[in-house]
């Protein structure tokens, strides 16, 4: 009989290709097995997804999976497929008929993973289906948005201890890239862990470089990291602008490079990625709206124009850079208004709970929701549209939602890929009395009503490509025939887009009915400015380890120093010189060595008998010649001049 041990490393080989897990992965996957609940504190691309999909595999069941993110969630599923696995999402951008089918394979059918958004644990579809399926183990990803003392609480996570009631017996395994001590604890409390357990992963990262350069010529530093050294790489900037006006400046000193951002549409988007995965573009000049799900093992470099909102972020993104193992570099541009700058933004960011219910009842506008309607509906949701009709600050709108969304009213997922909608504006009686002429228009409203339920009531999600298959007709054609029904005011048509969905967890209520917790705003203020001011002191620290500093932040107890960032590399070269002055003949006796090997070369013997100082003294000089690559052995044995140190730190 296979043993357990063999089971996960045949399945790893199998479906993944791979001989061996990194550090802890198979720690946690034991752990699972032996059906322990887990809290597994791990990187942002440590690998996380294999602690839950492997033991998965292992054995019989599926897994659900908890997560908020949708992009990521098509992207498991969409990788899991790839490799012959089923699994499906279940998230507001479905239908419910698409979620009901989804549901019904996880009960009948053969699939492995679901993948579940936390506000869909409350609906009453997945509660009346989960308690029938073989369900083996329970994943929560981004498990700190559980704890209301995490800098991301979302209510709709309380929920999974409802669900673990539905599932006796079923461990659980929380993932999480940052959590503090007091956050690690609640998130065992609001999971109701048998007994704590907690599996941690190394933050360090021994071949990443980190430096911050106080400067306010940051183009011009970025163009010397850029060409000191070779690959690719990503600039993150806060602004769209900033993107465009950076990528230009790239390009007008012949470094191929390109811009991205929410703005671009999603054909320009996936192109430029693309053109930067395969290196016809070198750099990537982007908002923090790049990088989720992007698997890129070569990228040398990423730069950061402006300091992020938190470490958490910072790591996160600086930590897409040499993921293959290489030495890589992560460089952080501080200008001397910066601090002054985010202290504005910062003030911007939180509105009084006034200014929240405003934007609360703007947003309920904007969506076309009524007082008492909108309960558990989803909505498309251009954020950059609505803040330009209301003449807002989207940061501002942010944290508004932010807010709403820890007290429990609306959930504002990240962007996604959402089907083309199609509403009747008329009634189904209104639409035979228009007496269609039985053209391809009447046959096509025929087809649209017999695969759609429900679209005289509200939006419904159309695949154009069905639509297609059962009319005859072309997809083009299809298409262009919605737009003429929408033309003719006999429908409302959103075509397939790109965009946030905003979920609204109970029905609109009037405004002084909205009750936004003071200690609730206070907090997230609060915890804001604690990891934003934990981010200023990384940027201003000098003295201490730059990955220590960060490794800290996580949890590590005693971090040892990289000896590869730039506070380490300054503490090297002044140690240097420090001993080159504690002995005022180190320098002379170096340069006597350089002059006589110039001469011509000399086998040790001879250069010691040249040379008036004691032999280990000379033997010491020499062995730092070599290492600095000043002098070489040559075959014969002989000692011989050669070319100049390399300089260790290329952001200089």
């Amino acid at each position: 009989m296979e043993s357990a041990s063999d089971k996960i490393y045949d399945t790893l080989k199998r479906y993944w290709g791979f001989t061996e897990f990194r550090p802890v992965q198979e720690e946690i996957i034991r752990s699972v097995l032996e059906g322990r609940d887990t809290l597994a504190l791990m990187p942002t691309g440590g690998g996380k997804s294999l602690t839950y999909q492997v033991p998965t595999l292992a054995r019989p069941g599926l897994c659900i999976v908890v997560t908020p993110l949708i992009a990521l969630m098509k992207d498991q599923v969409d990788r899991l497929r790839a490799r012959r696995i089923a699994a499906v999402a279940i998230h507001s951008g479905l239908s419910p008929r698409q979620i009901d089918i989804a549901l019904d394979n996880c009960v009948y059918g053969d699939v492995k993973f679901l993948y579940v958004a936390p506000e869909r644990l409350a609906t009453e579809a997945f509660r009346l289906r989960v308690v029938r399926m073989n369900v083996s183990l329970l994943a929560v990803d981004e498990a700190h948005c559980i704890s209301q003392w995490g800098y991301d609480f979302r209510p709709s996570y309380l929920r999974i201890a409802e669900l673990r009631e539905k599932l006796p017996g079923v461990p659980v395994l929380a993932l999480t890239a940052s959590a503090t001590k007091p956050v690690a604890d609640d998130i065992m409390r609001h999971l109701k862990f048998a007994e704590p357990h907690i599996l941690r992963s190394s933050f360090a990262r021994p071949n990443l470089s980190y430096s911050v350069r106080r400067t306010d010529d940051k183009n011009g530093q970025l163009l010397r990291l850029v060409h000191n050294v070779p690959g690719s790489g990503i600039v993150y900037t806060r602004t769209r602008e900033g993107t465009e006006q950076t990528a230009d400046f790239l390009r007008q000193e012949g470094v191929p490079a390109a811009a991205y951002h929410g703005g671009l549409g999603h054909a320009e988007r996936a192109l430029r990625q693309e053109e930067w995965l395969s290196g016809k573009v070198r750099v990537m000049v982007a908002t923090n709206a790049f990088g989720m799900g992007i698997d890129k093992p070569d990228v040398r470099f990423v730069v950061h124009y402006a300091m992020c909102d938190s470490l958490e972020s910072y790591y996160q993104e600086a930590g897409r850079a040499g993921r293959d193992g290489a030495r890589a570099y992560a460089l952080l541009l501080v200008a001397s208004d910066d601090s002054d700058r985010i202290a504005r933004r910062f003030e911007q960011e939180f509105p009084p709970l006034e200014k929240v219910k405003d934007i609360y009842e703007s947003v309920c506008s904007y969506l076309q929701v009524g007082v008492g309607d909108g309960g558990e509906a989803s909505f498309l949701f251009n954020i950059h549209d609505f803040c330009a009709r209301e003449h807002l600050y989207s940061g501002t709108v942010l944290s508004a939602l932010k807010l709403l969304q820890q007290n429990g009213y609306m959930t504002l997922t990240d962007a996604q890929e959402n089907p083309a909608r199609v509403m009747f504006c008329v009634s189904r009686d209104e639409l035979y009395k228009l007496r269609v002429q039985r053209d391809e228009l009447d046959h096509f409203i025929r087809t649209l009503l017999r695969l759609y339920n429900g679209v005289f009531t509200e939006f419904r999600p159309i695949d154009e490509g069905e639509l297609a298959t059962w009319s005859g007709y072309t997809v083009q054609r299809v298409k262009e025939l919605l737009k003429r029904l929408w033309q003719l005011r006999v429908i409302r048509y959103i075509p397939s887009n790109r965009s946030p969905i905003l979920f609204l967890n109970e029905e609109r209520l009037p405004r002084a009915d909205l009750y936004i917790a003071p200690e609730t705003y206070q907090r997230r203020q609060q915890l804001m400015r604690e990891r934003f001011e934990q981010m200023v002191a990384y940027a201003a620290n000098d003295d201490e380890c730059r990955g220590a500093v960060l490794e800290k932040y996580f949890g590590e107890g005693d971090p040892a120093p990289c000896g590869v960032c730039d506070v380490c590399l300054a503490r090297k070269r002044a140690a240097k010189a420090s001993a080159g002055a504690s002995d005022a003949d180190a320098a002379a006796l170096r340069e006597s060595i350089l002059q006589r090997l110039a001469e011509s070369p000399a086998d040790p013997r001879q250069l010691a008998a040249d040379m008036a100082c004691p032999p280990e003294r000379l033997a010491g000089a020499v062995r730092e010649l070599l290492a600095e690559r000043a002098v070489r052995t040559s075959p014969d044995g002989c000692l011989a001049l050669s070319g100049g140190p390399d300089n260790p730190d290329p952001v200089k």
